[in-house]
């Protein structure tokens, strides 16, 4: 009985989200959050290879996602009103490094799978990471048997978070969320958030990318999908 007990408050525990980490109070306004990231559907790469976490940096209205793994390969996306910069960075182990400089308010390249969503948020709440999060549903209008669930919190001090992305009517940070690219899913769990302070530098223009056009930046992207194989 006593071993029933002890094993049934583990599960709580286990259940409550404690695993995650916050190493910041609320409402701060810089720092990280990082995520893992679970693939679901065919790659062209195995997903050993494929970076294994999600790195985002944000200060006051200036966000920069790192979706990266061996030798910095992978796809960064960068925000900043301030100056302009709506910039998709892509690089292939050093070898292939290009960026696309979008508009404001313009979507970034790669997500055209993710046409037709339509979110509604519900009543439902729980914590992850320590910060209280609100519920949103996702389905598409050419498969409304699919839902998705996303988890947002508004405990993370962050203008317009969600800008230049499929969630931009979501005005909290993700904190649980999904990304289709092609016939393949990515899905994303915030594991910790830092308050720590990130320099301004962290959110200007990248060197050493050659800048190409929208559809070449799919294109490239599409490397990673099962649908960029020959």
């Amino acid at each position: 009985m006593r071993f029933t007990y002890m094993l049934y408050f583990a599960m709580m525990f286990a259940i409550s989200g404690c695993s995650c980490n916050r190493k910041g109070g609320k409402y701060i306004d810089q720092g990280e959050i990082h995520y893992d990231i679970d693939y679901k559907g065919k790659f062209a790469y195995p997903t050993e290879a494929l970076p294994r976490n999600l790195i985002v940096s944000f200060k006051d209205n200036k966000i920069l996602f790192e979706m990266t793994g061996l030798a910095n390969s992978g796809i960064i996306n960068l925000t900043n009103p301030e100056n302009g910069i709506f910039d998709t960075y892509y690089n292939f182990f050093g070898v292939k490094k290009y960026y696309y400089s979008g508009k404001e308010g313009e979507i970034f390249p790669g997500f055209e799978a993710m046409e037709g969503m339509e979110i509604k948020k519900t009543s439902r709440t729980q914590q992850i990471c320590g910060y209280d999060c609100k519920n949103a549903v996702v389905t598409f209008k050419k498969d409304k048997d699919k839902v998705y669930n996303i988890w947002y919190t508004n405990d993370i001090d962050v203008k317009n978070p969600n800008v230049s992305t499929p969630f931009s009517e979501i005005d909290g940070v993700l904190m649980s969320f999904f990304f289709i690219m092609g016939k393949s899913e990515m899905h994303f769990m915030a594991e910790s958030v830092f308050n720590k302070e990130i320099p301004d530098e962290v959110f200007e223009r990248k060197a050493d990318f050659v800048r190409i056009s929208k559809s070449d930046m799919v294109e490239m992207m599409n490397e990673m999908m099962e649908e960029g194989r020959d």
